[in-house]
Parts: C-alpha cells; sequence; structure tokens
C-alpha cells in the first residue's frame, strides 16, 4: 500500500509542474526514441542487403577491365581494355569450381519506338548472362544460338522500357530503334528491381553481344574480342574465395603480368561488397546508437537535477513527514519512485515517437523499417534503469536530511 501512495504522490507532485516535467523527460523522450529508430532501420538495412545478395547471387562474382593510366591520371574503373572472350571461355574451361561465365559489353544508347524515345543501357550478352544473374523472362524468348552468331538485330528489354516504349500494347514482335538501327522485340525481362545504389535494373536492353559490338556500340574498346565484363558463377557460396584466387592466377598467366606488377583487371565478389556495405550500415547505426544514449544519459543528469531542486523546495515537507513518523527509507524511497516514474513517462512517450519515426521514416524513404520488439523493451527499461541511477543520489540526500532541520527550512 505505501508503494501505491507513494507512486500517487510521485504523479500528483508531477502534475502540479506538468511544464517542467516534460522539459526533463524530454532527453529521456529523445534517446528511446532515437534508439528505437536506429534499430528498426538497421534491422531493415540488414534486411534489404540481404535481398540484393539473394537477388544478385551470393556466389556471383564480376571480373572488371583495370584502370588506365598515363600523364599522372588515372583513368576510371573499367578504362583499360584487357578482357577478352577468350578469358572468359579461359575461366569456363579451366576452373572446376566454375559453374559457368557470361561475357558481357555495355553502353548507353537512344531508343525510338514509333513517336517515343527513351534513353538506357545497351547490353551485349549471351544467354549464359541469364542463368548466371539468375533472370528470368517475364514473357518472350531468349536469343537463338544462330541470331548470336549472325549477329541478328533481336532485342530483350527490361520492364521499365517495356512500359516507356510500348506503354498500351504487348511489346513482344514490336519494332524498335537503337542508334537508328531497327530491331525486332522478342522478349520482356522479369522485374529485377532497385540495385545497391539505387538504380533501375529494369531501364535495360539485352543484345547479343556480336550485335551489340557490330552494330550499336563498337569503339576501341571493344575492338575484337574485347569485352567490358566477365560475370563468374561458382558452383556454391562456399567456393567463391577459392574461385576468386583461381580466377587471379589464371588471368594474370594469360596476361603474362609478372609476379611485380599489378593486376590490369580486378575481381569483384558480390557478397563482399554488400557486406561491406552493411558493415558501413552497421557503424553508421552504432554510432547513432551513441548519440541516442548521449541523450539519454543527459535526460537522466536533467532528472537529477530537477529531483535534486525538488529537494530543496520541499525540504519543510520532508521535515513534517519525518516529524509524523516517516523513516529515512520512506522518504527515500518516495523521491527514487518520483524519478522512475518520471523516467518511465519518457520512456513511454519515447516508444510513441520511436514507433512513429520508425513508419515515418520508411513511408518517407521506402526503406523498410523492422520494428524489434526486444529493442522497444531494452529501451523502455533502460529508461526506467536511468532514473533509479540518476534519481538515488536525491532520494539519499533528502533521506539524510535532519527533520529539526528541514522544519526551519524557509
Amino acid at each position: 500500500m505505501k508503494t501505491l501512495d507513494a507512486f500517487s504522490d510521485a504523479l500528483r507532485s508531477l502534475r502540479s509542474n506538468t511544464m517542467r516535467s516534460v522539459l526533463t523527460t524530454l532527453g529521456i523522450i529523445i534517446g528511446v526514441g532515437a534508439v528505437i529508430v536506429m534499430v528498426s532501420v538497421g534491422n531493415g538495412a540488414r534486411e534489404q542487403i540481404k535481398s540484393m545478395i539473394d537477388r544478385l547471387g551470393a556466389n556471383i562474382m564480376m571480373v572488371r577491365p583495370g584502370r588506365s593510366f598515363g600523364r599522372g591520371v588515372s583513368g576510371e574503373a573499367g578504362s583499360l581494355p584487357t578482357l577478352t572472350e577468350d578469358d572468359a571461355w579461359a575461366i569456363q574451361n579451366e576452373i572446376p569450381t566454375v559453374l559457368l561465365v557470361a561475357p558481357t559489353v555495355r553502353g548507353n544508347a537512344q531508343l525510338i519506338a514509333g513517336n517515343l524515345n527513351w534513353s538506357t543501357s545497351v547490353n551485349g550478352i549471351t544467354n549464359e548472362f541469364f542463368s548466371a544473374r539468375e533472370w528470368g523472362l517475364a514473357r518472350g524468348r531468349l536469343f537463338e544460338s544462330g541470331e548470336i552468331k549472325s549477329s541478328s538485330k533481336v532485342v530483350i528489354i527490361g520492364e521499365t522500357v517495356a512500359k516507356n516504349l510500348f506503354p498500351e500494347q504487348e511489346p513482344i514482335g514490336q519494332s524498335l530503334r537503337i542508334n537508328r538501327v531497327p530491331f525486332n522485340v522478342i522478349g520482356v525481362l522479369k522485374p529485377k528491381g532497385e540495385t545497391g545504389f539505387g538504380g533501375d535494373q529494369d531501364d535495360t536492353v539485352m543484345l547479343p553481344i556480336t550485335t551489340a559490338k557490330k552494330r550499336v556500340l563498337g569503339g576501341r574498346k571493344l575492338a575484337g574480342n574485347l569485352v567490358n565484363n566477365i560475370y563468374v558463377k561458382a558452383k556454391n557460396a562456399e567456393v567463391v574465395t577459392q574461385t576468386e584466387e583461381l580466377i587471379v592466377a589464371l588471368l594474370r598467366e594469360r596476361h603474362r603480368i609478372a609476379p611485380n606488377q599489378d593486376d590490369d583487371f580486378n575481381v569483384r565478389n558480390m557478397a563482399e561488397f554488400m557486406n561491406a556495405r552493411a558493415d558501413s550500415s552497421k557503424a553508421m547505426s552504432i554510432l547513432l546508437m551513441a548519440v541516442a544514449s548521449i541523450s539519454l544519459i543527459v535526460g537522466g543528469i536533467g532528472i537529477m537535477n530537477i529531483m535534486l531542486v525538488s529537494v530543496t523546495e520541499r525540504t519543510r515537507e520532508i521535515g513534517l513527514r519525518m516529524a509524523v513518523g516517516a523513516t529515512g527509507s520512506d522518504i527515500m524511497s518516495q523521491f527514487l519512485i518520483e524519478a522512475i516514474v518520471l523516467s518511465l513517462i519518457g520512456g513511454l512517450l519515447g516508444v510513441v515517437l520511436g514507433l512513429c519515426g520508425s513508419f515515418a521514416m520508411s513511408s518517407y524513404s521506402q526503406w523498410k523499417a523492422i520494428i524489434d520488439p526486444q529493442s522497444v523493451i531494452l529501451a523502455f527499461s533502460f529508461s526506467a534503469a536511468v532514473g533509479i541511477f540518476f534519481g538515488f543520489y536525491p532520494a539519499h540526500k533528502a533521506s539524510q536530511l535532519d527533520p529539526i532541520e528541514a522544519l526551519r527550512h524557509e
């Protein structure tokens, strides 16, 4: 019953100074809310990165040419044309852990269909590309081997291109022009969604690699059998590291690179790339959690400060309570419960703020936020711990007051 009375007294005391109580709990509210938002956004980031890895394939690697270097200036990645289709087939045939390879060329072009036009990326590929990227067709068919050998003018388009060039008709069988060269649409890719950088994977056109090099892209960087990229799919995720090492050794041998020379190519592991992004996201979450923790501590200091002020203001009341029989422990529990109630109210408001903030951030940024009930309970419990920790000293100080001196206090 004494505990209930203490809670009742605490609520009555807080209501008598509503604005001061709200301002005191502001640090707790912001801290708890920030913890919940950061954990939910961090969970959403991890889930999205996992989804990206699943879409790309944890056993996928990409081999790209190196950087050109001249007159003291380093070119962009892939600016040094060194990879060939022969390199791709050597990787396929000489490395036992490789399931398949897909050499590709890439560029940008203007597409025209009727009175509509669209600028997009153009990819010259072989049919192995679809298996390597695990990218199927929504409708239509793949390239025939004869179409690839003869550089036929056929294309497979992404969903975004289909919507923009053929908004009210079936694209299959339609004609479009790429850099004024007419092509026949034979397929539409399944929607793939955004890349890790927010780019639209469905905004693309696929051509036979021979057609792309001879009729659309060309140029010095694609002369002969040069390619821009080689996608490599390992047999499973467990052998990716081994496969990557074998690819590096094979290409260094094929390109006659001396032991003291740098590679003229680079191999990127998609899973490693996404894991690096996950580590960056985790580091940012830790930083923001640290900021939220500081806010909680500042809120706790605010509670201690206001409780010390309250002890000073109510010194005569404390003396009266002691004069009628209240013990030091009764006084201590009264002020300690008041501090806990203050922090719990702040924690409860912080939970509401955190939930609303998580949903708002998810809605605004299109970044999925996953609410973790454990984080909510942990943040709320921490707010109570802050009340106990920072409320102890003022409560102890109140319990140690001399009743006579307290009654004399004006």
